[in-house]
């Protein structure tokens, strides 16, 4: 079943989306082996968590995160180890070091993405095992702006969702999720498209860190 899942990843290129285990960023990766690198990096992460009981859901890949880690709400920050001073280790990513694939004139130590921060950082302090959560999108690859390049976000379209959410039910076929939390009302209406039941939490960005970090404790912790 994991197999059919990394398929349909491997979907065919569309205008202001980026598939980060296909494409290369000629601009900002660091050489071309970029997509290969960022495969790798994804499966080892969830090779790590076959047996995990959660799966938290966004709404789509972004600039800071998965674009360059091939890993949803994961920064190059985390799996290079700067942010261990927020108390989150590559280790609690992956026990095997995974690969840095944007080019270092960008930013020397890495892209950082706030919301990754968040979300490991309160996976972490609560005691959890990392390893029982699996982080993904309802969208799974990276939207942007033609305006602004590969550099930005936006917001995927109805019709992307749908595309993603072959993708999202590959994944939940290959796992056996005890437990669905959903990170804002895109990933919920995504889930709920499907026929999933979910539990909703308020999506970390534009101020809604405190109130994501009070949802989730109750949902996991009863």
């Amino acid at each position: 079943m994991i197999n059919h899942f990394f398929k349909l990843l491997h979907k065919p290129k569309a205008k202001q989306i980026f598939n980060p285990w296909v494409e290369v960023d000629k601009e900002n990766d660091i050489d071309k082996t970029a997509p290969e690198k960022r495969m790798l990096n994804l499966k080892c992460y969830l090779e790590e968590r076959t047996n995990a009981e959660y799966l938290i859901l966004a709404e789509a890949l972004g600039y800071q995160g998965g674009h360059f880690t091939g890993i949803p709400m994961t920064s190059e920050r985390i799996i290079l180890g700067h942010k261990t001073n927020q108390g989150i280790c590559p280790d609690h990513v992956c026990r095997s070091p995974l690969y840095r694939t944007s080019n270092t004139k960008k930013h020397k130590d890495g892209f950082n993405e706030p919301t990754a921060t968040i979300v490991w950082g309160k996976l972490i302090r609560e005691g959890l095992d990392t390893r029982n959560f699996v982080l993904w999108n309802a969208f799974p690859w990276h939207p942007y702006k033609n305006s602004r390049g590969l550099l930005s976000n936006r917001t995927p379209t109805n019709n992307e969702m749908m595309e993603g959410a072959q993708v999202l039910e590959a994944l939940l076929q290959a796992f056996d999720f005890k437990k669905i939390i959903a990170l804002g009302n895109k990933a919920d209406g995504a889930l709920r498209e499907i026929g999933i039941k979910t539990e909703k939490v308020r999506h970390p960005a534009m101020g809604g860190a405190e109130r994501f970090r009070e949802q989730f404790l109750k949902i996991v912790k009863g």
